[in-house]
């Protein structure tokens, strides 16, 4: 069962919150970074989190095409075949989508696995973001509150974000502000319009200081006590121990006690993307200035076709990029967890 169903799905998320590890959510563009995902993962022995954003889903429909819908479905198609030869379960997720995009991808990616389920099939993906940290409080929780209705009947998790992750991510930019922290009085406010699960399962991607991309130590401050902050005034007023399931993006650069200290506080999914985007790049480039007169026509030569064949350097970037698979699996505590 490499590609979780909905009960499995579910199933991972209790054990890594039961077990205090999280799941690295790893974003592809590519069937050779999606194999380098599930390479990493087997390696680890861990199970994980495959997920395409609105940029990588566009690029994989062609870049002539730039259709989100149809990236994300020859994405999930291709999971399905190739998945059943690794001994890891892994779910499938769409990141972050903006009001302005819902329309060209989330929704209709939902309604797909609507349509599935109604046919007795499993939901083509397991999980999607809804991303309403653009607009005001009360307009991202409505839209949360329809959106987890959907996705509860299309059997699939819904992933929200209250505050903002700073820094850019496929073009859209936010500033390191007061704003990346979020408040109890946000958390409340969500428990209060979305539920605590009996709507519907959902992640929350609350924000204590999270930047996507590289950014040198001391630029920005991480304060995964927020998250502690948050999990207690919800589950004071609720009855519940670390109610919500939390996710940690933009985490890239940050140091591993302050990785292991939101675990602890109830985080059980991480999105990893630029340090995997290096991981796989970095072979290349060594590959080029190596083989520079392979790979070129030099002064009139013909150049080494084993030099520029791209599986000659397509193999040590999945293998980089698994490596750092394998490293995140480790640093998040899910290697050795797989399920049986």
């Amino acid at each position: 069962m490499p590609i979780a169903t909905p009960e499995v799905y579910a199933e991972m998320l209790d054990r890594a919150k039961a077990g205090g590890f999280a799941y690295p959510a790893i974003n592809v563009t590519s069937s050779q970074t999606l194999n380098a995902a599930l390479r990493g993962f087997a390696e680890a022995e861990s199970d994980g989190i495959i997920q395409v954003s609105t940029g990588g889903a566009e690029f994989l429909s062609g870049t002539t095409i730039k259709d989100m819908v149809t990236g994300s479905v020859a994405l999930a198609e291709y999971a399905r075949v190739v998945a059943a030869k690794y001994p890891v379960t892994v779910a499938l997720h769409t990141d972050h989508c903006p009001k302005d995009k819902l329309d060209g991808f989330m929704r209709p990616l939902v309604e797909i696995s609507r349509e599935r389920v109604a046919r007795g099939e499993e939901p083509l993906f397991q999980s999607h973001m809804w991303d309403g940290s653009a607009v005001p409080l009360e307009e991202n929780l409505e839209i949360a509150a329809e959106l987890i209705e959907k996705c509860a009947a299309a059997r699939v998790v819904m992933e929200m974000e209250i505050g903002v992750v700073g820094g850019e991510e496929d073009g859209v930019a936010h500033e390191i502000n007061e704003k990346l922290y979020t408040t109890a009085a946000d958390a409340i406010a969500t428990a209060e319009a979305v539920g605590l699960g009996e709507r519907g399962r959902y992640l929350l991607a609350a924000t204590f200081g999270n930047v996507h991309g590289v950014y040198k130590p001391g630029a920005v401050k991480l304060r995964p006590s927020v998250l502690k902050e948050l999990q207690d005034a919800v589950g004071a007023k609720f009855g519940q121990d670390k109610p919500f399931d939390l996710v940690f993006h933009g985490g890239s650069g940050s140091l591993l006690e302050e990785i292991h200290e939101a675990i602890s506080y109830g985080v059980v999914k991480m999105n990893i993307d630029t340090d995997t985007q290096y991981a796989f790049t970095r072979p290349v480039a060594d590959h080029m200035f190596r083989n520079y007169d392979g790979v070129l026509k030099v002064d009139g030569e013909v150049g080494n076709k084993k030099a520029y064949d791209p599986r000659a350097y397509g193999k040590s970037a999945e293998a980089g990029m698994a490596s750092r698979i394998a490293q995140a699996c480790q640093d998040l505590k899910s290697a050795g967890t797989k399920l049986p």
